[in-house]
């Protein structure tokens, strides 16, 4: 089943747990140093634990229990937390309990060069045209389409960065933005809407590392993206053909004046984990197709195919003999806005 997103960001809130159930207390003055804490504190709201997918903290002041923290990762759930700028800075996922471990660890040490060069030619090819088809411009759509039909093994001559240099400039013609856009990436002083891609593709981040978790893969292993202080390698691999759907979000705001961090805007990007994607003929939200796509790749990984299943944005009418395993819409508790 699709997993909730929930977003902490106005009102200082404590986290608990009770029952399998998330308490999301709101302060009704302000903090205390603890244990002064259950007298100022009033129900904001309650949520099956199981049902929680990633946890968006942007409130400063938000306290957590232990237990909470522990029977969130026991259903498998995660917290993005955000510093004073609204940026996210960490993240938390619960440890592996795959019973496939060590099957899918070794699936992915022993993997090929060659087969993780082909992955990442597929991965590639779909980011481009996942741009593209962002682009309503007939002559820049052409270009990107013709880009991402002649990426090479393992991406040898940079077709990411080509499509990058005409993508970008062209992404936001016609909404009030810096001219030509330039995609600054994580720079705190970078120019609108920079912060906003920045967000949605954290709550994306977390999504992809916490389906490769559960499938029992290491998500500090890449085929591409390696760092010794990144611990989410692999999520930042996977996660690059789904960038474009938090783009054309992102667009959609800046079309109406909306490019800064606001409640209603980050609410929005929020929404993006929901929206109707297809993978493979079926279709359902992108959280839910996040898993087959991950277990999709698992079997690229051993060898048991060669093409990879990447979700891609819904288009016309959904068959609804061919959904996704599914059954809610993904919710949000909005706890506020911006400072």
């Amino acid at each position: 089943m699709v997993k909730r997103t929930i977003e902490i960001s106005r009102d200082p809130c404590h986290l608990a747990t009770k029952d399998e159930q998330l308490y999301i207390l709101r302060r009704t003055e302000p903090p205390r140093p603890l244990p002064a804490l259950p007298p100022n504190l009033a129900a904001g709201g309650v949520i099956p634990m199981e049902d929680i997918g990633v946890i968006m903290v942007d409130q400063r002041d938000t306290t957590y229990t232990h237990t909470m923290l522990a029977k969130l990762a026991e259903h498998g759930g995660a917290i993005v937390i955000c510093g004073h700028d609204h940026h996210p800075v960490g993240m938390y996922l619960p440890l592996n309990t795959n019973s496939h471990l060590l099957a899918r660890l070794d699936g992915q040490l022993s993997a090929s060069k060659p087969r993780t060069k082909r992955l990442w030619q597929q991965i590639v090819t779909a980011k481009i045209k996942a741009q593209a088809a962002n682009i309503a411009e007939p002559v820049l759509n052409r270009r990107l389409l013709a880009i991402a039909a002649r990426v090479k093994s393992d991406d040898s001559a940079n077709a990411e960065g080509v499509a990058a240099a005409a993508y970008w400039p062209g992404l936001f013609i016609g909404c009030p933005v810096t001219h030509p856009f330039r995609r600054a990436g994580r720079d705190r002083s970078a120019s609108p809407p920079n912060a906003l891609l920045d967000y949605g593709y954290a709550a994306l981040r977390a999504t992809v590392a916490r389906a490769i978790v559960s499938a029992g893969l290491l998500p500090a292993l890449g085929i591409k993206h390696i760092g010794r202080s990144n611990p989410f390698c692999l999520a930042d691999d996977l996660m690059e053909p789904l960038r474009p759907l938090v783009d054309a979000k992102v667009k959609a705001l800046a079309a109406g004046g909306e490019v800064l961090i606001s409640p209603s805007n980050k609410a929005a990007l929020l929404k993006v984990l929901a929206q109707p994607v297809e993978i493979g003929g079926e279709f359902g939200p992108l959280m839910v197709a996040v898993v087959r796509y991950v277990a999709s790749f698992i079997r690229c990984l051993q060898g048991e195919t060669a093409s990879l299943l990447v979700p891609v944005r819904a288009t016309g009418t959904t068959n609804p003999t061919a959904r996704l395993q599914t059954h809610t819409a993904a919710a949000q508790y909005d706890g506020g806005g911006d400072e």
